[in-house]
C-alpha cells in the first residue's frame, strides 16, 4: 500500500503535470494498475478502525515547543528558551509520560530553531490568478447561548477578486479548519486551485529542506478529497499572503463588531456566509470593477464539488471510568452505563462528539466542548436503566448527580411510583431536555401534586402552553346532530324604550 505522499505525487503528476499514467508508473516506479487505481480514486474519508496510530516520542511535543520559541523573540535574550529548559518544562508538564532523552530534546529544538529563521532576502511581488485563494484564522469573542468564548473565525480570501468568507469556530484546532473550508466550499459551489497557509501546527507537522512540508495526515487526506494545491508561506512570513492578512482584519472590523451574541453557532455561520455574498457588492479597491463581477471570474477556474462529501472527524480510543464516562481534550462526556470500564472511540467534529463502541456502534452523542466547560452529561442511556430497576438508583453514582428535590421525591415513592416516575422523566428528558424535566417535577411538587397524570400535565403545559387534546372515537350508534345555529333576532322584540320588557 502506498503512503498518502506517494498518492499525493502520482495526483499532483496527473492533475497539474499532465503525464500519463503509463509515464507515472515509469518515474515512480508503481505498477500501472496501481497508478491507474489512485488517478481515479476521489473519495479520500478516513475508514476508522480500533487501533491507535503510533507516534514519534517528541512529535505530539512539536506544537507547544514551536510556540514557546516563537514567543522567545519577544523576550529578552537571558530569558529565552535553551534546550535545557525546554526538557525541564516538558517533564514538568507532562510527568512519566514524557520519557525522551535531553540529547534528543537538544536537536529537536535545534532543528525547530532553523525553521523559525527569519527570512532576511527581501520582499516578492507574488501574482495570483483567479481561482486562487488564501487562509488563516484571526481570533474574536462571541457569546452563544448567554456564555462568552474566545473564539476563532478562519478566512478565505480570494486575491484575484478580493472576494472573501469567513466562519466563526470556539477553536483552531484541525476539525474547526477543515470543517470551516468545506462549509465554503460548499456553499461558493466549487473548490479553489490552490490554497496558501501559512504553518500552522494543524497541517504541517515539519519544514524541511529547499520548503518542502510534511503534511498532517487529516489535512493531506482532505487536500486529496477535494483535488486543490497548497502552498506555504516562508517562516514568519505573512507578507507573502497579504491578502488574507488584510481580509482577517477587515472581517474583524465588519463582522464581529459589535461582540455577536447568538444561539447557535452553526447556524450563525449559514449567516455569515450570507453576508460575505452581501459584502462583495461593492468596488474593488484598486478599482478594477464589483468585486461580485471579479469573483465570478475566481468561480469559473474553481473545481468542481467532489460528489462526495467529506466526513470532517478525530478519532481517538478511550476508556470508559466506573461511571461509564470519558475523558477527550480535558473535556469528561458521558457514555453509556454498560460502557463502564471498557474502551469505547470518541469521534469528534468541530461542532459535536460521537462515542461508538469497538464495534462502531453509535452510543451517545454530544455537543463539543470548549473553553471553561468541564463537562457533557446525557443522562438518557442512565434514566432508561434505572427506569427498569428502580430499587438500585439509590446505590448507584447517578443517584448522587440527580438534583436534591428529585431525589427526596423518589425517597418517598414506593416501588411501583419509582418506576413511573423514572419513566416519565426520561421520556422529558429525551423530548426536551434534562432541565425541563427538573422544572416539571419542580412545580409539581410546589403545587402539592406528585402522581404521574399531574406532572405530565405540568410539563404539557410549560412545553407547549395547553394541553394535549385526546382525540375521541364516537361510536356509529350515536346519531348525528344537525347543526344549530341561534336567531338572536327574536331578542330584539323585547326591547322597549327604557329598557327590556319584562
Amino acid at each position: 500500500m502506498l503512503t498518502m505522499e506517494q498518492v499525493y505525487r502520482i495526483k499532483i503528476m496527473k492533475k497539474f503535470e499532465g503525464k500519463s499514467l503509463r509515464k507515472i508508473s515509469q518515474l515512480t516506479g508503481h505498477d500501472f494498475e496501481t497508478v491507474k487505481k489512485y488517478v481515479e480514486k476521489d473519495d479520500f474519508n478516513l475508514t476508522i478502525r480500533p487501533k491507535q496510530r503510533r507516534k514519534g516520542k517528541l512529535s505530539p511535543y512539536r506544537s507547544i515547543v514551536t510556540t514557546w520559541l516563537i514567543k522567545d523573540k519577544q523576550a529578552p535574550h537571558k530569558q529565552q528558551h535553551t534546550a535545557r529548559r525546554v526538557y525541564d518544562r516538558l517533564k514538568e508538564l507532562y510527568g512519566d509520560e514524557f520519557d525522551a532523552s535531553e540529547r534528543a530534546v537538544r536537536k529537536f529544538v535545534a532543528d525547530i530553531r532553523k525553521e523559525l529563521q527569519t527570512n532576511t532576502d527581501g520582499f516578492l511581488p507574488l501574482e495570483h490568478p483567479p481561482g486562487e485563494a488564501q487562509a488563516d484564522f484571526g481570533e474574536a469573542q462571541f457569546i452563544e447561548n448567554g456564555i462568552t468564548y474566545d473564539g476563532y473565525y478562519l478566512n478565505m480570501s480570494y486575491p484575484h477578486s478580493n472576494g472573501g468568507h469567513t466562519q466563526l469556530f470556539k477553536s483552531a484546532n484541525q476539525e474547526c479548519l477543515l470543517e470551516g473550508m468545506k462549509a465554503i466550499f460548499e456553499h461558493i459551489g466549487g473548490v479553489p486551485t490552490a490554497i496558501w497557509f501559512d504553518n500552522m501546527s494543524t497541517i504541517v507537522k515539519k519544514i524541511k529542506e529547499y520548503g518542502e512540508r510534511d503534511l498532517t495526515k487529516g489535512f493531506l487526506r482532505f487536500m486529496m478529497h477535494y483535488g486543490f494545491q497548497s502552498n506555504f508561506c516562508n517562516p514568519n512570513s505573512g507578507h507573502e499572503k497579504g491578502s488574507v492578512e488584510n481580509k482577517v482584519g477587515y472581517h474583524r472590523r465588519n463582522m464581529f463588531v459589535p461582540v455577536p451574541e447568538f444561539k447557535d453557532l452553526k447556524e450563525y455561520n449559514k449567516e455569515l456566509l450570507l453576508k460575505c455574498d452581501q459584502d462583495m457588492n461593492r468596488m474593488h479597491y484598486k478599482g478594477y470593477g464589483m468585486i461580485k463581477d471579479l469573483f465570478r471570474e475566481d468561480q469559473q477556474e474553481f473545481f468542481k464539488l467532489p460528489k462526495v462529501p467529506f466526513e470532517v472527524f478525530l478519532h481517538e480510543f478511550a476508556k470508559a471510568d466506573n461511571y461509564g464516562k470519558v475523558k477527550f481534550d480535558g473535556k469528561t462526556y458521558s457514555t453509556a452505563p454498560s460502557m463502564a470500564g471498557r474502551q469505547v472511540i470518541v469521534k469528534a467534529g468541530a461542532y459535536n462528539i460521537e462515542i461508538l463502541d469497538t464495534d462502531y456502534n453509535y452510543i451517545i452523542g454530544h455537543r463539543r466542548l470548549y473553553g471553561e466547560e468541564k463537562e457533557s452529561m446525557n443522562w438518557i442511556p442512565y434514566l432508561e436503566l434505572m427506569s427498569k430497576r428502580p430499587t438500585a438508583l439509590k446505590y448507584t453514582g447517578l443517584y448522587n448527580q440527580l438534583p436534591q428535590i428529585l431525589k427526596e421525591y423518589l425517597d418517598k415513592s414506593d416501588y411501583e411510583g419509582k418506576k413511573q416516575a423514572l419513566k416519565l422523566f426520561t421520556k422529558m428528558t429525551v423530548t426536551t431536555g434534562f432541565d425541563t424535566a427538573i422544572e416539571a417535577f419542580e412545580e409539581g411538587l410546589k403545587l402539592g401534586v406528585s402522581d404521574p397524570d399531574s406532572i405530565w400535565a405540568i410539563y404539557c403545559r410549560l412545553t407547549t402552553g395547553t394541553l394535549p387534546e385526546p382525540e375521541v372515537s364516537l361510536p356509529d350508534t350515536v346519531p348525528e346532530l344537525k347543526k344549530y345555529t341561534p336567531d338572536i333576532k327574536i331578542y330584539d322584540q323585547l326591547i322597549v324604550p327604557g329598557g327590556l320588557q319584562l
